[in-house]
């Protein structure tokens, strides 16, 4: 690309994020989302998170990981019991380094 295309291809992106940003503030009234929108919302937070450990968790290097000796797999075990034994984030976060770290560093998974 050259120098000019760089320089509108920035100001276009930007330009497509303020609108896309403002586009709520600018109404003189207050738009409502119909009641399967506002429902479907409340998953978005869960559905995000859930797109980003997912992968990070059950892939390696793009592919599915093919053996139980990852110490991700056991992390996240770990986690999971514990958060659903305590219902404690803390904790949750604590007891997953606590079995990640030491496979991976003492088995060296």
């Amino acid at each position: 690309m050259s120098e000019l295309e760089s320089l509108i291809t920035i100001i276009g992106l930007t330009a497509i994020t303020v609108v896309t940003r403002c586009f709520f503030l600018v109404s003189d009234r207050e738009l409502r989302l119909p009641g399967w929108v506002q429902r479907g919302l409340r998953y978005a937070p869960l559905a995000a998170l859930a797109a980003v450990v997912a992968p990070e968790v059950l892939m390696s290097q793009g592919q599915l990981i093919a053996t139980w000796q990852d110490a991700r797999l056991w992390s996240v075990l770990a986690a999971t019991v514990y958060f659903f034994w305590r219902r404690g984030i803390l904790g949750t976060i604590l007891v997953g380094m606590a079995v990640l770290v030491p496979l991976k560093l003492l088995a060296g998974w």
